[in-house]
């Protein structure tokens, strides 16, 4: 039975603000991505079965990159490139070296060293699991979203719609002021510093020396 906008609970409309702060909070460009392609997978909330299984798709691929992203970082080497990598317990683990860039992984010691300060930690951890469960919040905050999977939550469902993105919030940014990271990946919208921001994060480091 097709769903007019009339009938789809007020529970989203009302999360939009709050939903629109806690993606600050997350990776930029999954966030746009999500919201670009919902409403045509979802036909703007009316659903037939084939939309839900797209729907719910989009929707778990741009958790998963939510969660994972919290494990990437980047760092601008004294060539002026944007590395990328991503945390290992060993160090960071750079996939966008070239053979032919100053970066030279392989043959410097000083660089594998200063890689090393990059290692996974017990913060990356608490992060992806707040960016997951963020995105899901704004996920179900989502007018097309709510259309196509809860046409009609009763009031209990619109009471908890509507202040679940402030209670999410609330805790997310509780969780991130105690356990602060300055790590940047993949989809976040501002840029590490050349040779100065991760020395904030880390420690005392020596910047980036060019090879020999």
């Amino acid at each position: 039975m097709p769903i007019s906008k009339a009938a789809i609970p007020q529970s989203a409309h009302k999360a939009l603000p709050g939903s629109a702060n806690l993606s600050n909070l997350l990776p930029t460009g999954t966030v746009f991505a999500f919201q670009a392609i919902i409403p045509s997978f979802s036909n703007n909330g009316k659903c037939e079965t084939a939309h839900k299984y797209m729907t719910l798709a989009v929707t778990i691929l741009c958790s998963l990159a939510c969660f994972f992203s919290s494990f990437t970082d980047s760092f601008v080497g004294n060539d002026g490139k944007l590395y990328y990598g991503i945390a290992t317990p060993k160090g960071l683990k750079v996939f966008n070296d070239d053979y032919d860039d100053g970066l030279d992984v392989e043959n410097n010691q000083e660089v594998r060293k200063m890689l090393e300060k990059y290692r996974l930690t017990f913060i990356d951890f608490v992060h992806a699991c707040g960016s997951l469960t963020l995105f899901l919040v704004i996920a179900c905050s989502s007018f097309d979203l709510q259309g196509c999977f809860f046409p009609e939550p009763g009031p209990n469902g619109n009471a908890l719609m509507a202040n679940l993105p402030l209670l999410a919030g609330i805790i997310a940014s509780g969780l991130f002021m105690l356990f602060p990271t300055k790590r940047r990946g993949i989809g976040y919208a501002d840029k590490p510093a050349n040779g100065g921001r991760k020395e904030e994060k880390h420690g005392d480091k020596d910047p980036l020396a060019n090879p020999k």
